[in-house]
């Protein structure tokens, strides 16, 4: 392991209280969409309104080839449209930050960006630790979640 990816890793934390930080801002700012369907929706109708994607999988669904499709749909549409994106492996705990119930929670996506929000330093530092990690090919990096 490099220092580079040992830096990456040592961030971890940072990056879960980050990811929680923008979606709490994003949810009272309604400017999340929750489920595959409808993110799906959004990317093909608006897919400059894209700022930040989370992909949430747990065992439950790992074999779920449907889902998995979807995924990868999804990715290749973030990838080239440079949106960045990154996966937590704790689907009910995001489903619990986003609060909707009765919803597929696998795929979140920060839309419509309010006025201001580029400069969110959350928001920015979720970007930085994505570039940093495709720059060591990792491509779809994982956030660990903090707990409640």
């Amino acid at each position: 392991m490099t220092l580079e990816e040992v830096q990456l890793q040592a961030a971890s934390p940072c990056t879960g209280q980050a990811l929680v930080d923008v979606l709490e801002t994003a949810k009272d700012n309604d400017t999340l969409t929750v489920g595959v369907y409808e993110c799906a929706k959004v990317m093909n109708l608006d897919p400059d309104s894209v700022s930040f994607c989370v992909l949430a999988m747990d065992e439950q669904f790992e074999w779920d080839v449907a889902l998995q499709i979807h995924f990868t749909l999804i990715q290749s549409f973030c990838f080239d449209n440079d949106i960045s994106i990154v996966r937590v492996s704790d689907r009910q705990r995001l489903h619990e930050l986003v609060g909707r119930k009765e919803e597929d929670s696998h795929c979140v996506l920060i839309t419509g960006p309010c006025e201001g929000s580029w400069d969110d330093p959350s928001l920015e530092k979720l970007r930085v630790f994505c570039e940093e990690s495709r720059a060591l090919n990792d491509w779809l990096p994982e956030i660990s979640l903090p707990e409640r």
